[in-house]
């Protein structure tokens, strides 16, 4: 790096953002999103884990292919089958990485059994092996915050000794506070010798909510790749979101004059694409992308905003892709005015997806009086999730609830052919899911069933989000419509469709790989 103010950007949504129980996502999802990260400025991207499975090899290899600019990076543990098969898939790309890792705390080093010594010689090794596959070589020291110094030292210079461009810095169980992970970093450059002829990056989890706040901290003390996901996306409670620490640096470039090459205009759009394939909604007042991040409830605040919109926005609307111009949207709105309403939401769709989202959009216009740009954001998500390809299928729904008793009459398509039950509950809710399972029987457990309506109103769309596990594998599904109760079963087959998808991977992939990464 020439340009000392640069910071890279490292996305991970499609390796630790994917990580997120029930966050699975397609072969073509993961192409999409990749192609999106490319064209919004992603400096690197981190594909995938490539030996964890036949799929994510295959997409980690497809995204090298297609990438036109971002550097296409896959995980690999410090094990030379890791590492061989992480290079088959990423060699294919322009600018190719391989970043490998391994868990240097004392309860890290316990679970392999190596002692310091050890550890070092695998290091050596792993990391020696990488870069004589691949001249660019990201080295993790797994567990670093709370690793003992000196030893994080010796580790360190030995990665950058054997070859590593880039040594990151994670702190994996978002552990860290802003003034620690600063001087982590200083220490580092002023202690291991070479640490000025490598990048240092910085990887926050954002467990006591600071990881935003850890990775600019890292930055300002010399830190100089950002490793962050689309919305936060990730293990536990998430990673370092792209969009927090990429407005910061933009709005806050007075006290933190760095640069970055990404796009913001695209941010917005991403973040809905992402929550959307991920079934993760973004909670309404997250901070950049949130529903709420630009809307004033307060009098004194909307008084301030009509006068002066900079008395309480940092930011406009616009910076991240949102677009201020409103187009009334009803039930005479064509096609035309739907396309270009969703260009401004940050959705561009192809003509099939065009004709099925504006079927959806009259039907609901005649339901409704008003059409919200949120309504139309989740008819996008709706259909999308819920095709006509899928395993299951709502045909019909009838419920029947009251003081006397709640039932359901359900018809649905398994697999191309027809089924109906009639199925009793407590509540209608229950009684609909039971006519689910007496047509498709499964061991999956309900972990999470939440419903909130997209807009005001009594007409107001329902999203209903429904997480399932089964035998460890967890899957979401997300649906809306007018009807609460019909996008309650939509939602709970969809899942069940995410579920037939995940016994079939599982079965042609064979036994999936434990990932114990960072």
């Amino acid at each position: 790096m020439t340009d000392k103010n640069r910071v890279v950007i490292f996305d991970t949504t499609l390796r630790d953002g994917e990580q997120s129980p029930g966050a699975t996502m397609s072969h073509e999802e993961k192409l999409e999103i990749a192609q999106m990260l490319d064209e919004m400025g992603v400096d690197i991207i981190e594909a995938g884990f490539p030996i964890a499975s036949e799929g994510d090899f295959a997409a980690v290899s497809e995204i090298a292919k297609q990438s036109r600019n971002a550097v296409i990076c896959g995980l690999a543990r410090a094990q030379l089958p890791d590492i061989d098969r992480c290079w088959e898939a990423v060699r294919h790309a322009r600018r190719p990485r391989i970043h490998t890792f391994i868990g240097t705390s004392p309860l890290h080093r316990a679970i392999p059994n190596l002692d310091m010594d050890q550890m070092a010689e695998r290091i050596e090794q792993t990391v020696t092996h990488a870069r004589n596959l691949c001249d660019n070589v990201q080295w993790s020291p797994m567990d670093a915050t709370r690793t003992e110094h000196d030893y994080l030292c010796r580790v360190v210079e030995i990665a950058i000794k054997a070859g590593a461009t880039t040594i990151n810095i994670p702190d994996t169980v978002g552990y860290t506070a802003p003034r620690e992970s600063a001087d982590l970093i200083r220490m580092l450059l002023e202690r291991v010798p070479g640490a000025d002829d490598v990048i240092f990056a910085t990887h926050c989890h954002n467990d006591l909510g600071m990881a935003t706040a850890n990775s600019l901290a890292a930055v300002e003390a010399g830190a100089r790749q950002i490793e962050c996901t689309i919305n936060g996306l990730g293990e536990r409670a998430g990673n370092t979101a792209l969009e927090e620490v990429v407005m910061a640096l933009k709005v806050r470039h007075d006290i933190m004059p760095f640069t970055t090459g990404i796009d913001t205009t695209k941010i917005i759009g991403i973040s809905r694409r992402v929550a959307q394939v991920s079934g993760f909604p973004v909670q309404f007042n997250k901070a950049i992308v949130g529903k709420n991040a630009f809307l004033h409830e307060s009098g004194i605040h909307q008084d301030g905003v009509l006068k002066n919109v900079e008395t309480f926005e940092i930011m406009r609307p616009a910076d991240i892709g949102l677009n201020e111009t409103n187009i009334a949207m009803g039930k005479h709105s064509g096609r035309a005015a739907l396309r270009a309403k969703l260009s401004d939401l940050g959705y561009d769709v192809g003509d099939n997806q065009l004709k099925d989202i504006f079927v959806r959009f009259k039907a609901l216009a005649d339901r409704k009086k008003e059409v919200y740009d949120e309504d139309i954001v989740a008819l996008v998500q709706d259909a999308s999730a819920n095709t006509g390809d899928d395993f299951l299928q709502v045909k019909h729904l009838r419920v029947v609830c009251g003081s006397d008793g709640q039932s359901a009459d359900l018809t649905m398509i398994v697999d191309g052919t027809e089924q109906t039950v009639h199925a009793t509950g407590d509540g209608p809710v229950d009684a609909c899911f039971n006519a689910v399972k007496q047509i498709f029987p499964h061991s999956a457990t309900l972990k999470l069933y939440q419903v909130h309506a997209v807009t005001e109103g009594t007409d107001a769309q329902a999203t209903v989000s429904v997480r399932m596990e089964e035998e460890g594998r967890i899957v979401n599904g997300q649906a809306s419509d007018t009807d609460t109760i019909l996008a309650s079963v939509k939602a709970y087959v969809g899942a069940l469709n995410h579920l037939i998808v995940r016994r079939t991977r599982a079965g042609r992939d064979g036994k999936e790989i434990s990932m114990y990464s960072h």
